[in-house]
């Protein structure tokens, strides 16, 4: 399985170029790397450790000899060409939303539900950036206490809306040092100095896109078709990294102890929960790596039902996207192997 070849498309946009920097982080063993992108980005040079690799063109027959594809397109551009690479026999784990919630695809967070890898009928998909980052942070205290339901807040960087949402509200910043007005082009309002409660369109009920995918995700990787999930997405001026209040409701009693113990324990987790020295998860502190920070865990009761709430924080371009499909890729090879 080492001698596979393996191709990024989308490899010059920001999920992408962390999907690099994650193949080379982790050593994961592969005979060749090949870059796809538009036509606007053929011929670019990128470093890739001590090799420097060409962009190619991403057209509809250039995944000849692939074996894996590692997708970082839109979902209208996936749709196009990801067919096309399965139809010529690639895996492809797809961080596009096309084929997430697909009956026959597993959609997989590798420290969650890693034995759905093996699955795939061609395609693996990757949840959504606010789903992994919440279930990796959740899915063992689920194992040992069962979730019954969760009312969930996400504070979402705006470079979740791609190199855009970053150029956007450093924009803006400026502008409005500079005294000048601001028009929004990424986003419906202005994003510096504001929150927009509003990620994707509404549905009949209010709830936006973003909302429902916690949800819809969360009970297929989890194996539990009944979760209900209640959730507020938020944009906030912060460049990398989301944030989540969670509120579980348990079918059985934790205490904050062994929350915390439990936690402690979770791979891709990291505890950071000493109040008395201030000490919780922020996005400033999980930008640029792979673990998602949770802390603030506490307890309440409402009825007679026991309940948890914690804080989390992660990095959606990284463990939210690129780091978990290379986890992915990962895995198969070393399931194959």
């Amino acid at each position: 399985m080492s001698e596979l070849t393996v191709a990024i498309l989308g490899a010059t946009g920001e999920v992408g170029k962390e999907m690099l920097n994650s193949l080379l982080e982790r050593q994961i063993p592969i005979k060749e790397l090949r870059l796809f992108a538009s036509k606007r980005s053929t011929g670019q040079k990128v470093a890739f450790g001590d090799k420097e690799l060409v962009i190619e063109t991403l057209t509809t027959d250039c995944f000849e000899g692939i074996d894996v594809v590692l997708c970082a397109l839109d979902d209208d551009i996936a749709r196009i060409y990801l067919p096309e690479a399965k139809k010529q026999g690639c895996l492809i784990i797809d961080n596009s939303s096309i084929y997430r919630l697909d009956e026959d695809v597993p959609l997989v967070v590798p420290e969650v539900n890693p034995d759905d890898i093996y699955t795939n009928q061609g395609i693996i998909a990757n949840p959504n950036c606010s789903t992994i980052i919440a279930l990796v942070a959740i899915a063992q205290l689920h194992k040992k206490a069962t979730i019954n339901s969760m009312i969930v807040s996400t504070y979402q960087a705006v470079s979740g809306a791609g190199k855009q949402g970053i150029e956007e509200l450093e924009t803006q910043v400026v502008d409005i040092s500079e005294g000048k007005s601001v028009t929004p082009h990424v986003f419906p309002y202005q994003i510096a100095y504001n929150l927009i409660p509003q990620i994707g369109g509404f549905n009949a009920e209010g709830h936006s896109s973003e909302e429902m995918k916690l949800q819809n995700e969360g009970r297929k990787i989890l194996h539990h078709p009944t979760l209900d999930v209640t959730c507020t997405c938020v944009r906030v001026p912060v460049v990398r990294s989301h944030s989540e209040a969670i509120t579980l409701f348990l079918d059985n009693d934790l205490s904050v102890e062994e929350a915390r113990q439990i936690i402690s324990e979770t791979d891709g987790v990291k505890l950071v929960d000493n109040l008395d020295n201030q000490g919780y998860p922020m996005p400033l502190d999980t930008s640029n790596q792979d673990l998602v920070y949770v802390g603030r865990i506490r307890k309440s009761k409402v009825g007679n039902q026991s309940v948890l709430t914690l804080w989390c924080c992660g990095d959606q371009v990284r463990k939210g996207a690129a780091t978990n499909a290379v986890q992915i890729l990962e895995h198969y090879i070393k399931h194959s192997n």
